[in-house]
């Protein structure tokens, strides 16, 4: 799988993030303080890894800030994403699979290296429900994305 991440600040967290997503034989495409270069800007590199998951260069992201608040508020801007800030491994599974979500947004202030693993756990294991009104709620949410509010 090609997962975009990006983030803010390169941390021991973020270093562990991108060893272990390569362990688990993704292909990860770096942004922002982890690619030398990028703007490290939290809103502009956290667009840029959403962004390829909306024009389908990377089949998912996970997007980092101090928070992960903001992270998740830029990824969310761009049309075809559904970003969930996840601080546990519930949350993780959860959005997953009640919200289809494509953007895994993280805390670097939050997430230790044993949660990390967890989070990564839940969310790699989830799968979309195929619940009528759980696909129901991911359609509407597809058309917000148009400024559409009726189905």
């Amino acid at each position: 799988m090609r997962i975009a991440v990006s983030s803010d600040m390169d941390e021991p967290i973020t270093r562990s993030l991108l060893a272990a997503l390569r362990e688990r034989g993704h292909d990860v495409r770096p942004h922002g303080a982890l690619r030398p270069g990028d703007d490290p800007q939290w809103a502009v590199c956290s667009e840029a890894a959403a962004r390829e998951v909306a024009d389908g260069t990377a089949d998912q992201a996970v997007v980092c800030c101090w928070t992960g608040t903001g992270a998740s508020i830029a990824a969310n801007k761009v049309p075809g994403v559904r970003a969930a800030l996840c601080t546990d491994a519930y949350t993780a599974d959860g959005a997953r699979r009640w919200n289809d979500a494509n953007v895994l947004a993280l805390s670097l202030r939050l997430t230790s290296q044993p949660l990390l693993t967890e989070i990564l756990d839940a969310w790699f294991a989830g799968e979309p429900s195929t619940d009528a009104e759980d696909r129901q709620n991911v359609d509407r949410v597809r058309l917000l994305d148009h400024g559409k509010t009726r189905m």
